[in-house]
């Protein structure tokens, strides 16, 4: 998943080299945070929160038949 989630950053970002990603996971959560450049935090949540909540359905998707809750979370 932490892959998945870099692979997409980096298409949306100018600054890929910047991204961080990193991954906590416990029994019931899985919880990505994504770090990117200041300048680029803007495409990475989108318009009204676009691109942020399509990141989230994809990685709830990528998960089904786990029973665990997931999220991603943009951190500045």
């Amino acid at each position: 998943m932490k892959e998945l989630i870099e692979f997409i950053a980096g298409k949306l970002v100018d600054q890929p080299e910047l991204i961080t990603v990193s991954q906590q996971e416990d029994e019931e959560n899985l919880t990505i945070e994504l770090r990117v450049a200041q300048e680029d935090l803007g495409k990475v949540i989108g318009k009204q929160g676009r691109t942020a909540r399509a990141m989230r359905a994809v990685l709830a998707v990528s998960l089904t038949g786990d029973n665990r809750r997931t999220r991603l979370e943009i951190v500045e």
